[in-house]
């Protein structure tokens, strides 16, 4: 009786859509007004203790374990949480615990090996041709996601106004298709780094098998660990989530340190304009060690490190669409993926991108390009964005 009294509470104000909820001993209940547009069941109750700890945790492993069921939409169910401000998502009392975190290299290495190792073979499934794990950008409503990654990949170069035969640091550089354009296309001299074995071993043969022994290079190591002279330009794209929130400071230096006196860098990330957060589900399953800085966080970091900001361009809706093509791809991959993962680990994956598309949408958290500068803003670049375009 308990049980039920404390879920009623927790559910009956945490959507902005009517919901229904079957309860285990076969109750049904509709919270909002209208036709329920999505339906939860729970075939047993998830222990009060586990959703007082962390809320996100207990009950998005109820739903990895197959105890919740969702008829509908998950991206719906999710932002309609998001659009409740008496939502359990608000709940600090619901928060009190978290995984713990280290930002460590050795620890590092690790998150980033326990997402991006999967296997280049599953990544292949559901992205694009381009490998590329990123907010997309699409020009036209009716861009490919291929299309809408070279979008991207040529927006951030152009944003450097790249000049040939100067030099290009990407820190966290993916299965490699930024740096290899910057190379082909503008003719620039280019490094990358990653953490992960399985993307640097596919950006070494990418490099061996296009004949660019000449013009790039890939490295396995830490951005703490760099011992280069500095470059023109710096790319970092979807990596200072990963860095910790501790180490953001660092990470800023980093950049300015390996940035040249009159260089330019695009730092293009996961960005809360309401301030920095954690989510313990996705710190648990996805991304351990993950943390969404805030944008004034950034911008006092930027600064701090001695650089400064001559443009800001938020991608959110941009991000939320992206993530609706991967869960498409997902799903439409589902006999391939389920030949080498389980049932749990099929909901996980489902949940973390729907969620994540819900919580852009939602504007919980945005894509944020963040074009920086070693000293005055925009130092030696075109006083207007007509560059970018052109």
């Amino acid at each position: 009786m308990l049980d039920k009294i404390f879920y009623k509470k927790l559910l009956s104000h945490s959507f902005s859509i009517p919901v229904r909820v079957n309860y285990w001993d076969g109750e049904s209940e509709v919270y909002g007004e209208g036709t329920p547009e999505v339906e939860i069941t729970f075939k047993e109750p998830v222990p009060i203790k586990e959703i007082m700890r962390n809320a996100s945790i207990a009950l998005g492993e109820a739903y990895m374990d197959g105890r919740i069921q969702i008829n509908g939409s998950i991206q719906k169910l999710v932002k309609a949480a998001y659009d409740s401000a008496e939502s359990f998502f608000y709940n600090s009392k619901l928060k009190k615990f978290l995984p713990k975190q280290s930002h460590s290299e050795k620890s590092s290495k690790y998150d980033v090996q326990s997402h991006y190792d999967l296997g280049n073979d599953f990544y292949k499934l559901w992205l694009d041709p381009t490998m590329t794990y990123s907010c997309a950008y699409f020009e036209r409503q009716n861009d490919s996601l291929e299309q809408a990654q070279m979008n991207k990949v040529r927006h951030i170069i152009r944003k450097l106004d790249p000049q040939q035969g100067k030099t290009l640091l990407d820190i966290g550089c993916g299965w490699g298709t930024l740096m290899l354009t910057a190379a082909k296309e503008f003719g620039l001299k280019v490094s990358g780094i990653t953490l992960s074995e399985e993307q640097y071993k596919f950006v070494k043969k990418r490099i061996a098998d296009e004949g660019l022994e000449d013009q790039a290079e890939v490295y396995l190591e830490d951005y703490r660990e760099l011992k280069h002279e500095p470059f023109d330009y710096i790319t970092s794209v979807g990596m200072f989530e990963h860095v910790g929130e501790e180490n953001l400071e660092t990470y800023f230096k980093t950049i300015a340190k390996y940035l040249s006196n009159d260089g330019v860098a695009l730092i293009h990330g996961i960005t809360r304009q309401q301030g920095g957060a954690y989510n313990g589900w996705i710190n648990q399953y996805i991304f351990p060690g993950g943390y969404v800085p805030g944008l004034n966080e950034n911008l006092k970091h930027i600064i701090d490190a001695g650089m400064q900001v001559f443009d800001i361009e938020t991608l959110r809706r941009h991000y939320q669409h992206t993530l609706e093509i991967w869960d498409e791809n997902f799903k439409n991959h589902l006999d391939e993926i389920s030949e080498k993962m389980d049932e749990k680990f099929i909901r996980m994956w489902d949940l973390y991108l729907q969620a994540c598309a819900a919580s852009f949408e939602a504007g919980n958290i945005d894509c944020i390009q963040y074009l920086i500068s070693k000293g005055p803003s925009g130092k030696n670049l075109p006083r207007t964005r007509n560059y970018i375009y052109e």
